[in-house]
């Protein structure tokens, strides 16, 4: 009798066999799949099986792709941020500059007027005097442009001050509210005479030694007067903005009618042709008149 081999031992198809066989398997699917989509639901369900497990290993990737492109969009907004903050700050200030000089061409264009109606210098103000007890200003004219001591500085408002002292380059200015100036001016409205005097820097002018009866009133202008020889005749110096009537003499208080703290340009007027002496004693004019009839 012939023993049978035990079943633990038994084998299955050769190997050549089974490749064989799923060889033809492979190529009757490949082909059908190819003509008949046959495995197109198969896919679609082993697609949804395997989506999470795609999922899974993807997402380092895409994160990581992720916050790199974010953090990269962070840096190029912070630096278009910075640019458009820049160019803001440089559009603003050429607005402030624009401004600045729109102003300064109208004060220009108002000198410009002035000066046509009168011989001047256009001057530009260099600083302000050092000593903070006056109020003097240096201005870039001096005895190169024919500048003297004396002549008279104005803007387009009115009187600004008075040129004290020369030097080649430069001259220097006393303003009209320095303590230690005064300038002879009528009221244009009576066309009573008097002297406003300043007060210092950044105070209001003051006419003194008027009684309380004199017909000043506020808001009366006062123009130069022209008697000093120095001053030309009308014009405007100060407005009346305060009369104190409670004592024998009146506080006249007024305002300056120039910017004197203001502008950047002022007019130098030429010097005014000069007077005829003043005589030595009130009668000797009438004596050389008698002498020469």
């Amino acid at each position: 009798m012939q023993a049978s081999q035990p079943a633990f031992f038994k084998q299955g198809p050769k190997p050549l066999t089974r490749f064989f066989l799923f060889s033809v398997l492979s190529i009757c699917l490949i082909v059908g799949d190819a003509n008949f989509q046959m495995l197109g639901p198969v896919r679609q369900q082993l697609s949804v099986l395997l989506y999470p497990l795609q999922w899974l290993v993807t997402a380092p990737f895409e994160l990581l792709k992720d916050t790199s492109t974010f953090l990269s969009r962070q840096a190029e907004l912070l630096s278009e941020n910075r640019k458009l903050h820049d160019a803001q700050l440089l559009a603003s200030v050429n607005a402030m500059k624009l401004k600045a000089l729109e102003a300064e061409n109208a004060r220009l264009r108002q000198l410009n007027t002035v000066q046509a109606s009168q011989p001047s210098q256009l001057t530009e103000i260099l600083y302000n005097g050092r000593d903070p007890f006056t109020a003097r200003l240096i201005v870039d004219r001096g005895e190169r442009a024919n500048i003297r001591a004396g002549q008279i500085v104005v803007d387009a408002s009115g009187v600004v001050g008075q040129v004290v002292r020369v030097q080649p380059m430069t001259s220097e200015v006393r303003l009209i509210s320095d303590r230690n100036h005064m300038v002879p001016v009528q009221i244009e409205r009576n066309q009573l005479r008097t002297v406003i005097y300043g007060m210092g820097r950044d105070l209001p002018l003051e006419i003194r030694n008027m009684s309380s009866n004199s017909d000043i009133k506020e808001g009366d202008t006062l123009i130069t007067s022209g008697i000093d020889g120095l001053y030309p005749a009308g014009l405007p110096v100060a407005k009346v903005n305060k009369v104190e009537r409670n004592n024998a003499f009146a506080r006249i208080y007024c305002t300056p009618l120039a910017g004197i703290e203001q502008h950047r340009f002022l007019l130098i007027l030429e010097a005014n042709r000069a007077l005829t002496p003043y005589p030595a004693h009130a009668s000797d004019a009438v004596t050389k008149q008698k002498k020469g009839r």
